[in-house]
């Protein structure tokens, strides 16, 4: 399995999170082949302005080659693609569009045969989730969604963490009997093999009780 980056949420315009990439290329073995699913939105756009944004900035902090998974491409063509990368990036967007594309271009099992590296950010991240949490609003206007995610972890993220959120999610992690992780804009959880490691800060909830993590 891979080693995982949850990112929390990064703005690629500020490249607020440079540091964190850096990192996670460093692990890919630097220079490395880093491939983009950019499904997370209503429409895939070749033409899109996001995708020059993230070559310019992967290949300034020492991407070696940048290339895009599209959904039109056949299962085969993905998994060549996949195969010869060193790290996957899975942008944000929408997360429930994003795990609906990767559930219907049956890539799924592929990514979690996958060995090497792989950031998610934002929705990203929380794709990656047996179930993730969506959550809306702030203060005493939250609503939350609780949706079937990927599972490669058992554990759900809920990405650009709020303190606002805290009552609503000791609520889910008891009614759900879950760990959820809040993790903060330009922070990261990284996961290996069942070892958990923090980059900038994270909260833990779970059982009704919030926990920083160190």
């Amino acid at each position: 399995m891979a080693k995982i980056y949850f990112l929390g949420g990064e703005y690629i315009e500020k490249r607020d999170s440079e540091r964190i990439n850096r990192k996670a290329f460093v692990d890919a073995g630097g220079a490395p082949a880093v491939l983009v699913f950019l499904w997370a939105r209503e429409t895939v756009d070749k033409t899109d302005p996001k995708r020059k944004l993230i070559v310019n900035y992967f290949k300034d902090i020492g991407a070696g080659k940048v290339e895009f998974a599209e959904p039109a491409d056949s299962m085969k063509k993905i998994a060549e693609k996949i195969d010869s990368s060193d790290l996957i990036y899975l942008p944000g967007g929408n997360t429930k569009i994003l795990v609906e594309r990767l559930k219907k271009a049956k890539v799924t099992d592929l990514l979690k045969k996958y060995d090497k590296i792989i950031v998610g950010n934002s929705a990203g991240a929380q794709t990656l989730c047996k179930k993730y949490i969506g959550m809306k609003g702030k203060h005493d206007r939250t609503s939350t969604e609780v949706s079937q995610g990927l599972g490669f972890v058992n554990f759900g993220i809920v990405a650009h963490y709020d303190i606002s959120y805290d009552k609503e999610l000791k609520s889910l992690s008891e009614k759900n009997n879950m760990k959820i992780y809040g993790i903060p804009e330009r922070s990261a959880l990284v996961y290996d093999n069942e070892d958990i490691k923090f980059l900038g800060s994270a909260y833990l909830f779970y059982k009704g009780e919030k926990t920083k993590c160190k």
